[in-house]
Order: structure tokens, then sequence, then C-alpha cells
């Protein structure tokens, strides 16, 4: 039950980086279905109520980082919710590595856009309307794809995922 439970994790992250790709939205039914999902995981997995509510404080604590970087435009509203929702499932301190792995990962995303963009090195996805506006110069950058990337590495470390596994 708790290996699907985190395969839905997955394919939740996987989705909101998937749509972020094609439209540069991540559609809120992702974010909020993340958070269901952590609702029934988190007991299951053998995490106690203390615990669970601290989840739930890292989780606000990064709504409220996300939302003041929404309101300086620095990410769209649709990472702001993503990262929220992927650092409820992180918990503390696993949430410092989580934000590390997915800056990192954004860095590495922004540099590969921006040569690709300089050099049209993919000149004939051009011709594809989702990779026409990923190439598109000054174009922006999906960053849910970098969120994705840092969850999914650091998701296997977590007390959550190797408390569950310790318990089933």
């Amino acid at each position: 039950m708790l290996s699907l439970l985190f395969m839905g994790f997955a394919l939740l992250m996987l989705i909101a980086a998937f749509f972020d790709a094609a439209t540069m939205t991540i559609p809120n039914w992702v974010s909020g279905a993340l958070i269901i999902l952590f609702i029934v995981t988190a007991p299951l997995g053998g995490l106690g109520w203390q615990v669970i509510g601290m989840h739930f404080l890292v989780g606000l604590g990064a709504l409220a980082l996300t939302v003041t970087m929404f309101a300086f435009g620095w990410i769209g509203g649709g990472d702001a919710k993503l990262f929220t929702a992927a650092a409820l499932w992180m918990g503390w301190p696993d949430l410092l590595t989580f934000a590390a792995y997915a800056a990192l990962a954004g860095g590495v995303l922004t540099v590969f856009l921006l040569l690709a963009r300089k050099y049209l090195l993919f000149s004939y996805l051009v011709s594809w309307q989702w990779s026409a506006r990923l190439l598109k110069k000054g174009g922006d950058v999906p960053y849910g794809i970098a969120i994705c990337a840092g969850a999914l590495l650091v998701f296997p470390k977590t007390s959550l995922f190797l408390t569950a596994m310790a318990v089933g």
C-alpha cells in the first residue's frame, strides 16, 4: 500500500514537471492531490502526530517563503504551490536538502535553456509549439522541472520514506 502511495507522489511530481515544460503552468489539482496524498500517507507510514504537525509547519514556512518569492516575480504561482506541497512531504530537516537540490537542478536547467536559446541547439524543435515556448529568447524557465528533480532525488532519504520502510 505504501509503495503505491509513494509512486503516487512520484507520478504527481512528474505530471507537474510535464505540465510546466509543455504549458508553463502547473495545475492546482496536482499540488492539491500531493497534499491530500500526504495526509493519507503520513499516518500509514508510521509518522506520529507531532512529526506530522512538524511537516505541516515546514509546509507553512515554505508557503510563506514561496508566496514572497512569487510577489517579487522570482517564481510563478504554480511553482510556489508545488514547492510547498513537496516541502510538506520532505519535512524538517530534509527540506534544506530538497531546496538545495531543486536550486541546483534549476541552475542546470536555466544554463541549458540559455545555451539552447542562444545557439538554437535544437532548432528543429522550434516548430513544435511546446518547445518553441521553451526555446523562445527571453522566455521563462519551467522551474517545476527543477522542483520535481529535487523532490525525487531527496524523497528516498527522507524520514517519512525511511520510517515507512522500517514500519512496512
